[in-house]
């Protein structure tokens, strides 16, 4: 066995190891820098990260031998040095046991990049469409959010775009290389809620199983989670997010310690914060926690002009997922589109988008291929 301090400097070194790297004993050891003794150890890295290595293969002279490194902290949990142990000398006899190990750390490795291409963007800036001031200025507070780290609120009503601008600001954000994970909190029980935000220790529930579960923060580490109607989180709840805000750390549902967590939070709603916290449904210090970067989303009805645009784009988004030729819009269609109060804004027109092209009989959708709209009062210039 050797120690090291977290400066890289050994501290110890028992006999044994001595021999096995043919130290004579000409001078003493203690105080050199592990590398200039091994050149291949990574004690250093330990001291310095914390993290241990259990099990690893480290040639020394003409041998490899099979090592553990172990961080050792003081009584107030310091970091201090590592602690290098040789645990067998003769590896080729355990050659079996370390080529399934590298084979599952192969695996491992495979599985985490298949997990992290599930938890990337998938919508940058430029698929915003709009030429609108509101539409352009939504945009531009976006792009000035992800060149910081606070948290930022996104405001609107439902279908104005709110997830399209969380993605984007991740994958333009440093934390792009990061995870990004959903979570709607209306979506979810009450009941299962914390658990999913904050994750399960084993037989915290009945039925909460063996193994630990991480919850969306954990696996948001070193990323970006997205809160997507925020507003709808139960008050319960709300002091548990407020902490995790302010302090770093989540306590997993029946744990009894906290862990670190460096996590960006995008949070969004389509309800009115402001008038639910002075009704005292939602916690003000909550609020003003998730109010640092506040982006408010344009209704369609306020960006009329951008229709065309956005016709353009979801018509060719239908057809490429229908398989078949881009419909168009005739004049007397776009004016009823445009003549229209969205209060579903750019998800209803792509839904009734979606129905005038399985209606039409050809590539060209005019007025009449919108019935279930009301006529227009007057002609809308677009």
């Amino acid at each position: 066995a050797i120690t090291v301090d977290c400066a890289g400097g050994i501290t110890w070194i028992n006999d044994k190891y001595k021999a096995l790297i043919g130290w004579n004993g000409a001078e003493p050891i203690e105080g050199k820098l592990i590398e200039d003794v091994l050149p291949n150890s990574r004690l250093r890295t330990v001291a310095q990260t914390g993290q241990a290595e259990l099990l690893d293969v480290l040639v020394v002279g003409r041998r490899q031998v099979v090592v553990s490194r172990i961080p050792l902290r003081n009584d107030a949990g310091e970091l201090i040095g590592a602690l290098g142990v040789i645990l067998y000398d003769r590896l080729q006899a355990l050659r079996p046991i370390v080529s399934k190990f590298q084979q599952m750390q192969t695996d491992l490795a495979s599985v985490r990049r298949q997990l992290a291409e599930g938890r990337q963007a998938k919508y940058r800036f430029s698929q915003f469409i709009g030429a609108s001031q509101p539409a352009l200025e939504a945009k531009e507070q976006a792009r000035r959010a992800a060149e910081r780290e606070g948290t930022v609120l996104l405001l609107g009503e439902t279908g104005t775009g709110k997830e399209l601008l969380a993605h984007a600001i991740h994958a333009a954000s440093r934390r792009a290389e990061g995870p990004l994970v959903s979570l709607n909190t209306a979506a979810i029980p009450e009941a299962l809620l914390e658990a999913e935000l904050f994750g399960v220790e084993p037989g915290a529930y009945t039925g909460a199983g063996s193994r630990a579960r991480p919850g969306k923060f954990q696996l948001a580490d070193g990323g970006t989670l997205f809160l997507d109607e925020v507003g709808d989180m139960p008050l319960a709840l709300q002091p548990k997010l407020l902490r995790v805000l302010q302090e770093g750390e989540v306590e997993p549902l029946g744990g009894t310690r906290v862990r670190p967590v460096n996590v960006r939070v995008i949070a969004a709603t389509s309800r009115d914060l402001k008038s639910m916290m002075d009704a005292g449904n939602f916690r003000a210090d909550l609020y003003y926690r998730l109010n640092v970067l506040p982006i408010q989303l344009p209704p369609l009805r306020e960006r009329i002009q951008d229709i065309p645009m956005l016709c353009e784009m979801l018509l060719e988004q239908i057809a490429e997922i229908g398989g078949e030729a881009s419909c168009t819009l005739a004049s007397d269609g776009l004016e009823r589109l445009a003549g229209y109060h969205w209060p579903g804004n750019v998800r209803e027109l792509r839904n009734l988008l979606e129905q005038g092209v399985a209606r039409s009989d050809n590539r060209r959708l005019s007025s009449a291929d919108f019935s279930s709209l009301p006529e227009c009062p007057a002609t809308a210039v677009v």
